[in-house]
Protein backbone atom coordinates (compact mmCIF):
# COMPACT_ATOMS: atom_id res chain seq x y z
CA UNK A 1 0.00 0.00 0.00
CA UNK A 2 1.47 3.35 -1.03
CA UNK A 3 0.89 6.76 0.52
CA UNK A 4 1.48 10.15 -1.19
CA UNK A 5 0.62 13.94 -0.53
CA UNK A 6 -2.14 16.31 -1.14
CA UNK A 7 -2.70 19.26 -3.39
CA UNK A 8 -4.25 22.36 -1.98
CA UNK A 9 -7.02 22.42 -4.56
CA UNK A 10 -10.57 22.47 -3.17
CA UNK A 11 -12.70 19.44 -3.96
CA UNK A 12 -15.52 21.39 -5.54
CA UNK A 13 -14.90 24.45 -7.67
CA UNK A 14 -17.85 26.74 -7.21
CA UNK A 15 -18.78 29.00 -10.13
CA UNK A 16 -17.52 32.42 -8.99
CA UNK A 17 -19.38 35.70 -8.95
CA UNK A 18 -17.67 37.72 -11.66
CA UNK A 19 -17.11 41.46 -11.79
CA UNK A 20 -17.94 43.50 -14.90
CA UNK A 21 -16.99 46.95 -13.65
CA UNK A 22 -13.96 47.47 -15.87
CA UNK A 23 -15.51 46.46 -19.18
CA UNK A 24 -16.13 49.94 -20.52
CA UNK A 25 -12.43 50.80 -20.54
CA UNK A 26 -11.43 47.41 -21.96
CA UNK A 27 -13.66 47.09 -25.00
CA UNK A 28 -11.01 48.46 -27.33
CA UNK A 29 -8.23 46.23 -26.01
CA UNK A 30 -9.12 42.92 -27.63
CA UNK A 31 -6.72 41.52 -30.19
CA UNK A 32 -4.12 44.27 -30.09
CA UNK A 33 -0.40 43.62 -29.66
CA UNK A 34 1.75 45.55 -27.23
CA UNK A 35 4.74 47.58 -28.37
CA UNK A 36 6.75 46.22 -25.44
CA UNK A 37 6.26 42.60 -26.47
CA UNK A 38 9.87 41.79 -25.65
CA UNK A 39 8.73 41.45 -22.04
CA UNK A 40 6.56 38.54 -23.07
CA UNK A 41 9.37 36.01 -23.08
CA UNK A 42 9.54 33.67 -26.06
CA UNK A 43 6.76 34.30 -28.61
CA UNK A 44 5.22 31.54 -30.64
CA UNK A 45 7.32 29.98 -33.37
CA UNK A 46 5.15 30.38 -36.45
CA UNK A 47 4.50 27.04 -38.08
CA UNK A 48 0.84 27.51 -38.96
CA UNK A 49 -1.10 29.94 -41.08
CA UNK A 50 -2.80 32.97 -39.61
CA UNK A 51 -5.53 33.84 -39.11
CA UNK A 52 -5.92 30.75 -36.92
CA UNK A 53 -9.39 29.51 -36.02
CA UNK A 54 -10.27 27.55 -32.88
CA UNK A 55 -13.70 26.03 -32.24
CA UNK A 56 -15.00 26.58 -28.70
CA UNK A 57 -18.26 26.30 -26.77
CA UNK A 58 -18.73 30.01 -27.38
CA UNK A 59 -18.20 29.83 -31.13
CA UNK A 60 -15.16 29.96 -33.38
CA UNK A 61 -12.37 32.22 -32.13
CA UNK A 62 -10.11 33.82 -34.74
CA UNK A 63 -6.52 34.76 -33.93
CA UNK A 64 -5.47 37.18 -36.67
CA UNK A 65 -1.71 37.05 -36.19
CA UNK A 66 1.00 35.40 -34.13
CA UNK A 67 0.37 36.18 -30.44
CA UNK A 68 3.16 38.01 -28.64
CA UNK A 69 1.58 38.51 -25.20
CA UNK A 70 -0.31 35.45 -23.97
CA UNK A 71 -2.18 35.19 -20.68
CA UNK A 72 -2.96 31.59 -19.62
CA UNK A 73 -5.77 31.22 -17.08
CA UNK A 74 -7.10 27.67 -17.46
CA UNK A 75 -5.81 24.84 -15.32
CA UNK A 76 -2.66 23.58 -17.08
CA UNK A 77 -3.02 26.08 -19.95
CA UNK A 78 0.28 27.80 -19.10
CA UNK A 79 2.12 24.46 -19.00
CA UNK A 80 0.69 23.59 -22.41
CA UNK A 81 1.93 26.89 -23.84
CA UNK A 82 5.34 26.29 -22.29
CA UNK A 83 5.50 22.83 -23.83
CA UNK A 84 5.04 24.57 -27.19
CA UNK A 85 7.86 27.03 -26.48
CA UNK A 86 5.62 29.98 -25.57
CA UNK A 87 6.09 31.83 -22.28
CA UNK A 88 2.88 33.51 -21.03
CA UNK A 89 3.20 37.01 -19.56
CA UNK A 90 0.54 36.07 -17.00
CA UNK A 91 -0.82 32.81 -15.65
CA UNK A 92 -2.97 31.29 -12.93
CA UNK A 93 -1.36 29.06 -10.31
CA UNK A 94 -4.10 26.51 -9.63
CA UNK A 95 -2.15 24.33 -7.22
CA UNK A 96 -0.32 27.10 -5.37
CA UNK A 97 3.14 26.04 -6.51
CA UNK A 98 4.55 29.52 -5.95
CA UNK A 99 7.58 30.69 -7.92
CA UNK A 100 6.65 30.63 -11.60
CA UNK A 101 3.36 28.90 -10.79
CA UNK A 102 4.27 25.55 -12.34
CA UNK A 103 5.30 22.14 -11.06
CA UNK A 104 8.83 20.70 -10.96
CA UNK A 105 8.35 19.12 -14.41
CA UNK A 106 8.26 22.68 -15.83
CA UNK A 107 11.09 24.14 -13.76
CA UNK A 108 13.26 26.53 -15.77
CA UNK A 109 10.80 26.89 -18.65
CA UNK A 110 10.33 30.61 -17.96
CA UNK A 111 13.04 33.18 -18.71
CA UNK A 112 11.01 35.78 -16.80
CA UNK A 113 8.43 34.94 -14.15
CA UNK A 114 4.84 35.60 -15.26
CA UNK A 115 2.37 37.83 -13.48
CA UNK A 116 0.17 35.69 -11.23
CA UNK A 117 -3.57 35.84 -11.90
CA UNK A 118 -6.34 34.55 -9.63
CA UNK A 119 -7.98 31.25 -10.50
CA UNK A 120 -11.71 31.05 -9.76
CA UNK A 121 -12.15 34.82 -10.01
CA UNK A 122 -9.52 36.25 -12.38
CA UNK A 123 -8.29 39.77 -11.63
CA UNK A 124 -9.51 41.45 -14.78
CA UNK A 125 -7.74 44.76 -14.19
CA UNK A 126 -4.44 42.93 -13.79
CA UNK A 127 -5.08 40.95 -16.98
CA UNK A 128 -5.93 44.09 -18.94
CA UNK A 129 -2.79 45.84 -17.66
CA UNK A 130 -0.71 43.07 -19.25
CA UNK A 131 -2.11 44.09 -22.67
CA UNK A 132 -2.56 40.51 -23.88
CA UNK A 133 -3.23 39.72 -27.51
CA UNK A 134 -4.47 36.22 -26.60
CA UNK A 135 -6.09 34.75 -23.49
CA UNK A 136 -6.16 31.00 -22.90
CA UNK A 137 -8.99 29.74 -20.68
CA UNK A 138 -9.35 26.25 -22.12
CA UNK A 139 -9.52 24.09 -18.99
CA UNK A 140 -11.93 26.16 -17.01
CA UNK A 141 -15.46 26.34 -15.62
CA UNK A 142 -16.96 27.30 -18.97
CA UNK A 143 -18.91 30.12 -17.32
CA UNK A 144 -20.47 32.46 -19.89
CA UNK A 145 -19.97 35.63 -17.86
CA UNK A 146 -16.31 34.82 -17.28
CA UNK A 147 -15.80 34.27 -20.99
CA UNK A 148 -17.70 37.44 -21.96
CA UNK A 149 -15.59 39.48 -19.57
CA UNK A 150 -12.29 38.06 -20.81
CA UNK A 151 -13.19 38.33 -24.48
CA UNK A 152 -13.66 42.09 -24.08
CA UNK A 153 -10.00 42.30 -23.07
CA UNK A 154 -8.53 40.15 -25.85
CA UNK A 155 -9.45 37.19 -28.09
CA UNK A 156 -10.13 34.36 -25.66
CA UNK A 157 -9.95 30.64 -26.36
CA UNK A 158 -12.44 29.20 -23.89
CA UNK A 159 -13.60 25.67 -23.19
CA UNK A 160 -14.59 23.35 -26.05
CA UNK A 161 -18.20 22.28 -26.44
CA UNK A 162 -18.92 19.87 -23.60
CA UNK A 163 -15.81 20.99 -21.73
CA UNK A 164 -17.56 22.76 -18.87
CA UNK A 165 -16.49 22.18 -15.27
CA UNK A 166 -12.88 21.36 -16.22
CA UNK A 167 -13.86 18.37 -18.38
CA UNK A 168 -11.12 19.00 -20.93
CA UNK A 169 -8.56 16.28 -21.60
CA UNK A 170 -4.91 17.06 -22.17
CA UNK A 171 -5.20 16.09 -25.86
CA UNK A 172 -8.02 18.56 -26.55
CA UNK A 173 -6.27 21.22 -24.47
CA UNK A 174 -3.06 20.77 -26.44
CA UNK A 175 -4.86 20.79 -29.78
CA UNK A 176 -6.78 24.00 -29.08
CA UNK A 177 -3.84 25.90 -27.62
CA UNK A 178 -1.45 24.84 -30.36
CA UNK A 179 -3.99 25.95 -32.99
CA UNK A 180 -4.37 29.35 -31.33
CA UNK A 181 -0.60 29.82 -31.21
CA UNK A 182 -0.10 28.82 -34.84
CA UNK A 183 1.72 25.69 -33.71
CA UNK A 184 -0.73 22.97 -34.72
CA UNK A 185 2.00 20.69 -36.08
CA UNK A 186 4.04 21.01 -32.90
CA UNK A 187 0.91 20.29 -30.85
CA UNK A 188 0.19 17.15 -32.82
CA UNK A 189 3.78 16.02 -32.28
CA UNK A 190 3.46 16.47 -28.52
CA UNK A 191 0.20 14.50 -28.50
CA UNK A 192 1.67 11.67 -30.56
CA UNK A 193 4.73 11.42 -28.31
CA UNK A 194 2.59 11.36 -25.17
CA UNK A 195 0.21 8.78 -26.62
CA UNK A 196 3.20 6.54 -27.28
CA UNK A 197 4.17 6.80 -23.60
CA UNK A 198 0.67 5.77 -22.54
CA UNK A 199 0.68 2.89 -25.00
CA UNK A 200 4.04 1.67 -23.74
CA UNK A 201 2.88 1.87 -20.11
CA UNK A 202 -0.35 -0.03 -20.87
CA UNK A 203 1.53 -2.73 -22.80
CA UNK A 204 3.99 -3.11 -19.93
CA UNK A 205 1.09 -3.65 -17.52
CA UNK A 206 -1.56 -5.85 -19.13
CA UNK A 207 -2.91 -6.50 -15.63
CA UNK A 208 -4.50 -3.02 -15.72
CA UNK A 209 -6.84 -3.87 -18.59
CA UNK A 210 -10.47 -4.13 -17.52
CA UNK A 211 -9.81 -3.56 -13.83
CA UNK A 212 -12.24 -1.18 -12.14
CA UNK A 213 -10.79 1.89 -10.45
CA UNK A 214 -12.05 4.68 -8.24
CA UNK A 215 -10.07 7.90 -8.32
CA UNK A 216 -11.22 9.95 -5.39
CA UNK A 217 -10.37 12.33 -2.62
CA UNK A 218 -11.16 13.34 0.90
CA UNK A 219 -11.36 16.91 2.17
CA UNK A 220 -12.37 18.38 5.51
CA UNK A 221 -15.93 18.33 4.15
CA UNK A 222 -16.05 14.70 3.10
CA UNK A 223 -15.38 12.10 0.43
CA UNK A 224 -15.73 12.32 -3.33
CA UNK A 225 -14.94 10.49 -6.56
CA UNK A 226 -14.11 11.75 -10.05
CA UNK A 227 -16.18 10.96 -13.13
CA UNK A 228 -15.43 10.29 -16.78
CA UNK A 229 -14.46 13.32 -18.83
CA UNK A 230 -11.95 14.54 -16.24
CA UNK A 231 -8.22 14.16 -16.74
CA UNK A 232 -7.72 11.98 -13.69
CA UNK A 233 -10.08 9.39 -15.11
CA UNK A 234 -8.72 9.88 -18.62
CA UNK A 235 -5.26 9.04 -17.30
CA UNK A 236 -6.26 5.68 -15.81
CA UNK A 237 -8.52 4.84 -18.74
CA UNK A 238 -5.62 5.25 -21.16
CA UNK A 239 -3.79 2.66 -19.09
CA UNK A 240 -6.65 0.18 -19.52
CA UNK A 241 -8.66 0.72 -16.33
CA UNK A 242 -12.45 1.14 -16.25
CA UNK A 243 -13.94 3.84 -14.04
CA UNK A 244 -16.07 2.48 -11.21
CA UNK A 245 -19.58 1.94 -12.68
CA UNK A 246 -21.18 2.77 -9.31
CA UNK A 247 -19.52 6.18 -9.42
CA UNK A 248 -20.48 6.75 -13.05
CA UNK A 249 -24.10 5.95 -12.24
CA UNK A 250 -24.14 9.00 -9.94
CA UNK A 251 -22.36 11.33 -12.38
CA UNK A 252 -23.97 14.68 -13.15
CA UNK A 253 -22.68 17.79 -14.86
CA UNK A 254 -19.80 18.32 -12.43
CA UNK A 255 -16.36 16.73 -12.45
CA UNK A 256 -16.97 14.73 -9.27
CA UNK A 257 -19.66 13.17 -7.10
CA UNK A 258 -19.94 13.45 -3.34
CA UNK A 259 -19.89 10.22 -1.35
CA UNK A 260 -21.37 10.06 2.12
CA UNK A 261 -19.74 8.01 4.86
CA UNK A 262 -22.88 5.89 4.99
CA UNK A 263 -22.37 5.04 1.32
CA UNK A 264 -18.56 4.78 1.28
CA UNK A 265 -18.78 1.20 0.00
CA UNK A 266 -19.70 2.78 -3.33
CA UNK A 267 -16.06 3.64 -4.00
CA UNK A 268 -14.84 0.06 -3.56
CA UNK A 269 -13.25 -1.25 -6.76
CA UNK A 270 -10.35 -3.38 -7.95
CA UNK A 271 -8.09 -0.39 -7.26
CA UNK A 272 -8.53 2.79 -5.22
CA UNK A 273 -6.46 5.92 -5.95
CA UNK A 274 -7.08 8.57 -3.32
CA UNK A 275 -5.78 12.08 -2.66
CA UNK A 276 -6.07 14.07 0.55
CA UNK A 277 -6.97 17.70 -0.15
CA UNK A 278 -6.38 20.14 2.66
CA UNK A 279 -5.99 17.32 5.18
CA UNK A 280 -3.29 14.85 6.15
CA UNK A 281 -3.07 11.61 4.17
CA UNK A 282 -3.52 9.70 7.42
CA UNK A 283 -7.11 10.99 7.56
CA UNK A 284 -7.74 8.62 4.67
CA UNK A 285 -5.44 5.69 5.38
CA UNK A 286 -6.33 5.41 9.07
CA UNK A 287 -10.07 5.91 8.66
CA UNK A 288 -11.96 2.87 9.96
CA UNK A 289 -14.60 2.94 7.22
CA UNK A 290 -11.96 3.27 4.52
CA UNK A 291 -9.96 0.41 6.00
CA UNK A 292 -13.09 -1.76 5.89
CA UNK A 293 -13.25 -1.61 2.09
CA UNK A 294 -12.34 -4.82 0.29
CA UNK A 295 -9.71 -3.16 -1.92
CA UNK A 296 -7.98 -1.62 1.10
CA UNK A 297 -7.98 -4.91 3.00
CA UNK A 298 -6.20 -6.47 0.02
CA UNK A 299 -3.70 -3.61 -0.18
CA UNK A 300 -5.08 -2.53 -3.56
CA UNK A 301 -5.04 1.18 -2.85
CA UNK A 302 -2.80 4.20 -3.32
CA UNK A 303 -3.09 7.27 -1.11
CA UNK A 304 -1.04 10.15 -2.46
CA UNK A 305 1.31 11.79 0.00
CA UNK A 306 3.93 13.33 -2.28
CA UNK A 307 2.66 16.74 -3.44
CA UNK A 308 4.61 16.74 -6.69
CA UNK A 309 3.23 13.37 -7.75
CA UNK A 310 -0.30 14.25 -6.69
CA UNK A 311 -0.10 17.61 -8.49
CA UNK A 312 1.23 16.08 -11.72
CA UNK A 313 -1.57 13.51 -11.68
CA UNK A 314 -4.18 16.20 -11.00
CA UNK A 315 -2.88 18.70 -13.58
CA UNK A 316 -2.25 16.11 -16.30
CA UNK A 317 -1.15 18.66 -18.89
CA UNK A 318 0.91 17.54 -21.86
CA UNK A 319 3.94 18.78 -19.91
CA UNK A 320 3.16 17.06 -16.59
CA UNK A 321 1.74 13.79 -17.85
CA UNK A 322 5.14 12.24 -18.58
CA UNK A 323 6.21 12.95 -15.00
CA UNK A 324 2.96 11.40 -13.73
CA UNK A 325 3.42 8.30 -15.88
CA UNK A 326 6.93 7.76 -14.55
CA UNK A 327 5.85 8.13 -10.91
CA UNK A 328 2.26 6.89 -10.73
CA UNK A 329 2.26 3.82 -12.98
CA UNK A 330 4.74 1.84 -10.81
CA UNK A 331 2.62 2.65 -7.76
CA UNK A 332 -0.55 1.37 -9.43
CA UNK A 333 1.24 -1.80 -10.49
CA UNK A 334 2.62 -2.46 -7.01
CA UNK A 335 -0.78 -1.86 -5.43
CA UNK A 336 -2.38 -4.49 -7.66
CA UNK A 337 0.18 -7.19 -6.84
Amino acid sequence: MFRQSSTRRPWRLAVPALTLALLGSLAACGGSSSDDSAAAGAPAKASGAFPAKVATKFGTVTVDKKPERVVALGWGDAETALALGVQPVGQSDWLAFGGDGVGPWAKGEYDKSPEKIGTLEPEYEKIAALKPDLILDVKSSGDQTRYDTLSKIAPTVGVPKGGEQYKVGWEKQTTMISQALGLADEGKGLIDDTDKKFTAAAEAHPEFKGKTVTVGSRTSEGWGAYVRGTDRIGFVEQLGFVNNPKVEAKAGTGFSVSVSEENLQMIDADLLVMAPIGIEASKISSDALYKSLSAVKKGHDVVFEDKSISSAFATNSVLSVGYALDKVVPMLADALK
